[in-house]
This record gives structure tokens, C-alpha cells and sequence, in this order.
């Protein structure tokens, strides 16, 4: 990813100089340190990156292979029709951005309606809880996979966050794309102060642009005149990463998972969104799953198509395109590497 042409950092003017949630997140601009690792995680690292370089050497036909297979087992339309009822429903239907991507049933997140005033739409959000696990690790995120909201879904998009007590926001769209069509919502911009919604009250505290281009908003989310601390929440913004295509290098998507990938699951899932929910987002997913998994030495992360298999059978499509599906594979390798990079025993490995 080419630099930016300079940082910024914008203070809110109602904010405080010494908030808690500027202090909560690494605010520096250039790419976080690598993991120190252990032993033993040198040697899953090891262990993987043999085997993903392997594939990589057989000029993508393995990762062909794969992705058909992911292709040829994707759910019918009458399997998902079924699937997906409580999206289906009337009073849901102006809530997804796309008639054609819903969340199923089994796995939906559910805004507690007593909160959302709206007990006939049964709590719903389009968002998808996903993880690879039964029994994830402390230190293997949980995500939840959303859409990018819509203007009238603004207000139930804060309130999972906070019910779900979700630390940070991975957002992998512009707003609007090159062909002026519109991706996602403004749910987020307030450099001026607080923003409303409905009872929900936001506040940006900082914005810093990275060396590569990420926009990170610091920011804390309360319920009007709740007495509750606010909480504190990352938002991640690549815009730069382009709707079914992929970045042309690996280095932002590395650089969001180095500045997440050290908060416990037990702080709360991680919201992941695109404009769908389902391409970008589920990519991203797949690396930073991948990655945590191989690093507490879970090495059925070795298998991508299972991996992926699982998530879709969460949301559908995750993973859209071949291209994306070779990415995984590329942003996996570049940070295994860099990774051992510093270890005498690289030396053992074959390219």
C-alpha cells in the first residue's frame, strides 16, 4: 500500500485531551511492531508457512481447486430461502442493503427488543455472529459480520455494538464508489462533537490517518443520560480496498489485523463490514482467523476451504471471488514470514 502524502490528527473541540478510549488504542501512524513470539509459535508458523508456500508454488492451480470446491457447495436458493425467515419478513425488508444477502436464522445477532422498540421485526439486524471454533482461544477473535448500515438501520447498528460489548469497527469500503453508488452509510463521521442517535450518543475523540492509508476514529458510545461508563471503540476504515477485488498489496490488511489481534475474545466480538458483508469482510476474516488459530497452534487453520466452509454455513458468500480467495493466502504468507523473519531457523525453509 503506497503512503499517504502526510498524518493527521483531529481533536474533537468537545472532547477532552486525556479520554480513556484514546488511551485504550495504538494511536502512532506507522505499522505495529511484528508478535514476539514463543517457541512453539515460531514453530507453527514454521510448519504453516511450508505448507502455504507449497501451494503458492504451483502457480495458483491449488487455490483454483480450492475455490471451486468452496463454489460447487454453495447453498441453494430454497435452502436459504428457508434459512433466513426473520429477514425475510416484511417489516425487515428495508433493512438490507441487498434483498439477496440476509443472515440466517441459526446465527443472526439479535438487538434485544425491548431496545429497539420494534418487537413485530424480532430484533433484527442484517449481522452474522462468526467464528471457526466450537470453543475459540482467549486470544481467536469473534466477529460479527454486517452489512454496511443504512441510513434507517444507523441507530440498531450502535446498539449491537453496545450490547455486544464489541471493542473495535473493521470498515472495508468507501462510502460511495467510483461510479458515485452508495456502499455504506455515514453512521460514524462527527468531527465536530457528539452525534444522536435516536438514544444513542457517539463521540470521535481522534482521528489519525496511517502510513498506509487506514483512518483510525477513536471513539466512545453511551446511551443518552446512561449512567454507565462509555465504551470505547476502534474504527478501522481501508477505503482504499475495492468492492469484489482486493488491495494491491497485503500491507494495510496486515497492519488492521497487528492492531487488533491482541484484544481478548473475551472483550466482545469484533464488527466486520463491507458494503454486503460478505466479500471483503469475509476475507479479512479468514486472515485474521487463520492467523490466531496458527499462532496457538490450531493447525486445522491450515485448511482454508474448511475455514471458509464453517463461515459461510454462518453467512453466506463469505469469500466471493477467486481473487479474494488467493489474497487469504497472500496476506497469510506475507505475515508468516515476517513473522519468523528475525529467526535463525528461516534458514530451514525452502522457498
Amino acid at each position: 500500500m503506497a503512503a499517504s502524502a502526510g498524518s493527521k490528527t483531529i481533536t474533537s473541540s468537545s472532547a477532552s485531551s486525556t479520554s480513556a478510549v484514546a488511551n485504550s488504542f495504538d494511536t502512532s501512524t506507522g505499522f505495529p511492531a511484528k508478535l514476539s513470539l514463543k517457541p512453539d509459535q515460531l514453530r507453527y508458523c514454521v510448519q504453516a508457512l511450508k505448507l502455504f508456500k507449497a501451494k503458492q508454488s504451483d502457480q495458483n492451480s491449488v487455490f483454483e481447486k480450492e475455490f471451486s470446491v468452496l463454489q460447487d457447495h454453495r447453498m441453494r436458493a430454497s435452502e436459504v430461502n428457508s434459512s433466513c425467515s426473520v429477514a425475510k419478513l416484511h417489516v425487515n425488508s428495508r433493512k438490507n442493503r441487498y434483498s439477496d444477502v440476509v443472515p440466517f436464522d441459526a446465527n443472526r445477532v439479535v438487538i434485544d427488543p425491548c431496545k429497539d422498540h420494534r418487537p413485530s421485526a424480532m430484533g433484527y439486524i442484517n449481522a452474522s455472529f462468526i467464528t471457526a471454533e466450537a470453543n475459540p482461544a482467549e486470544s481467536v477473535s469473534r466477529f460479527i459480520a454486517t452489512q454496511g448500515p443504512l441510513p434507517e438501520t444507523f441507530e440498531d447498528f450502535w446498539e449491537m455494538v453496545l450490547q455486544n460489548h464489541c471493542p473495535a469497527i473493521v470498515m472495508l469500503t468507501k462510502l460511495v464508489d467510483y461510479h458515485r453508488i452508495q456502499k455504506c452509510g455515514d453512521y460514524f463521521q462527527a468531527e465536530n462533537g457528539p452525534r444522536l442517535f435516536g438514544n444513542i450518543c457517539t463521540v470521535t475523540k481522534k482521528i489519525t490517518t496511517t502510513d498506509s492509508s487506514l483512518i483510525l476514529r477513536h471513539q466512545e458510545v453511551n446511551r443518552v443520560e446512561s449512567e454507565d461508563p462509555p465504551l470505547p471503540v476502534l474504527h478501522i476504515q481501508y477505503p482504499e480496498w475495492p468492492d469484489h477485488g482486493v488491495p494491491y498489496d497485503t500491507l494495510a490488511v496486515r497492519e488492521i489485523f497487528r492492531r487488533l489481534c491482541h484484544i481478548p475474545s473475551s472483550k466482545g466480538p469484533i464488527v466486520v463490514h463491507c458494503s454486503a458483508g460478505i466479500g471483503r469482510t469475509g476475507t479479512y476474516c479468514a486472515i485474521h482467523n487463520t492467523i490466531q488459530r496458527i499462532l496457538v497452534g490450531d493447525m486445522s487453520a491450515l485448511d482454508l476451504v474448511n475455514t471458509i466452509s464453517t463461515f459461510r454455513s454462518q453467512r453466506m458468500g463469505m469469500v466471493q471471488t477467486l481473487d479474494q480467495y488467493v489474497f487469504c493466502y497472500e496476506a497469510i504468507i506475507d505475515e508468516l514470514e515476517d513473522l519468523i523473519s528475525d529467526s535463525n531457523i528461516q534458514v530451514n525453509i525452502k522457498w
